[in-house]
């Protein structure tokens, strides 16, 4: 089959790698792709946002499937796009999509389905919002209600943050925020194949959100992340599964918003069993980058199975995949362009871009995360030993990354 994957960054880099190592797949083309794709993919210069465009592509050249990478593409409405057009495409429609584009819609839909989740409220107000963070005190946390790119989260530890990350949040007109609970405990990532009430699950990950060596600093759309977790067993992927992703699923379906595609689960690991800290409406960046790679299974294939609510089980290698995000300097304040990156084809592992373009003969910076380094072996302390000894060979003097990726979960 022919494949259309639509986006630029990490995300689609890997969806785009495992849909070229699917033997159901002839051809791979990436919307509009990137340099780095250059050998998976046929990149076509269509904008992941022109949906028109990416319609007449996918009816010209006769595409078998559609994969949507970027959120914000799945927010203004691509699936009901394509699917108007009786186009296959994997992923949701714009209502199913405000699982993600709508904090306060996801929560809501947790709250009325008993899928456990940290205490809310929804404020439209800075006065309304600060009177409320006043009475439960810190730490709390100040969620933005729309998109934002994995960021627009603040896990206050202090009243003065708190008020900090309110002020911020409505200095933008119309805007709005979550206030919740703060949960504590160990936070996971887990991911699923999702058509209607047809869920099945990946291997878990667990991503670095913090800036900052020792889980410091602001909130980003991921500095790390290795798969799998020794942490999270069996066990708990069961109760996160019956709890959380099944419910979730079928409660989309009563709302009348039937799910299709990535269904992501930030989920952290409490003193109380399994709680929810929220969902996407697509594959997580950079959980993608480690956990395709490490599937034996055809990436393609699933899905169409899936759609066509088939029986699926999927393979996965036995190896540990971790992960480090290399971003510009003072991410996620601001990104670098134009900045040279050299030393890219010594390095042993996987190279993921996430933000990079080709100019002049040179890749360079091109975003705020701009690559992703990734290396597999038998244990997480010998895949952190190769991907820090591959980040080593990377030179680019406006990128910074974290240092301590995937030790919370290494012996001792």
């Amino acid at each position: 089959m022919k494949v259309l994957v639509v986006g630029k960054g990490g995300r689609e880099h890997a969806i785009a790698y495992a849909s070229y190592h699917s033997e159901s797949v002839s051809k791979v083309y990436a919307a509009p792709g990137s340099y780095g794709m250059r050998e998976l993919a046929e990149c076509v210069d269509i904008a992941a946002n022109d949906i028109d465009g990416l319609v007449s592509f996918a009816k010209q050249h006769d595409i078998d499937l559609t994969i949507v990478g970027p959120e914000d593409v799945l927010a203004i409405g691509i699936v009901d796009a394509f699917e108007k057009e009786g186009l296959k495409i994997f992923g949701p429609t714009k209502a199913a999509a405000k699982v993600e584009s709508s904090k306060d819609f996801a929560k809501k839909m947790m709250a009325k389905y008993n899928i456990p989740t940290a205490a809310y409220a929804t404020f439209n107000t800075f006065e309304a919002a600060k009177a409320y963070v006043e009475e439960q005190g810190a730490p709390i946390v100040i969620k933005e209600d729309g998109l934002k790119a994995g960021k627009g989260v603040t896990v206050a530890s202090t009243i003065e943050e708190a008020m900090e990350a309110l002020t911020i949040a409505f200095d933008i007109e119309n805007n709005s925020v979550v206030i919740e609970e703060c949960l504590f405990g160990f936070e996971f990532s887990l991911m699923s194949f999702v058509c209607d009430d047809i869920v099945v699950p990946m291997e878990i990950a667990q991503d670095h959100k913090c800036a900052y060596d020792g889980d410091t600093g602001p909130n980003t759309g991921g500095m790390g992340v290795y798969s799998p977790v020794k942490m999270i067993t069996p066990a708990i992927i069961e109760e996160a599964m019956e709890k959380v992703m099944k419910p979730m699923a079928k409660a989309m379906i009563e709302e009348g918003v039937p799910f299709t595609g990535f269904l992501y689960g930030g989920l952290m690991l409490t003193d109380t069993g399994v709680k929810t800290i929220e969902f996407n409406a697509r594959f997580g960046d950079p959980e993608a980058e480690v956990i395709l790679p490490r599937l034996e299974s055809d990436f393609a294939q699933t899905i169409i199975k899936v759609m066509n609510h088939e029986e699926v089980s999927l393979k996965w290698n036995d190896k540990v995949a971790l992960g480090v995000v290399m971003a510009s300097e003072n991410y996620p304040a601001s990104s670098t362009k134009g900045a040279i990156i050299k030393g890219l084809d010594d390095v042993e592992g996987n190279v993921f871009h996430m933000g990079t373009a080709f100019v002049d003969n040179e890749i360079v910076t091109d975003g705020g995360r701009v690559l992703i380094v990734v290396s597999e072996a038998d244990t997480i302390e010998e895949a952190y030993e190769k991907a820090y000894a591959d980040i080593k060979k990377v030179n680019c003097d406006k990128l910074f990354y974290r240092n301590d990726i995937g030790k919370k979960d290494m012996k001792g």
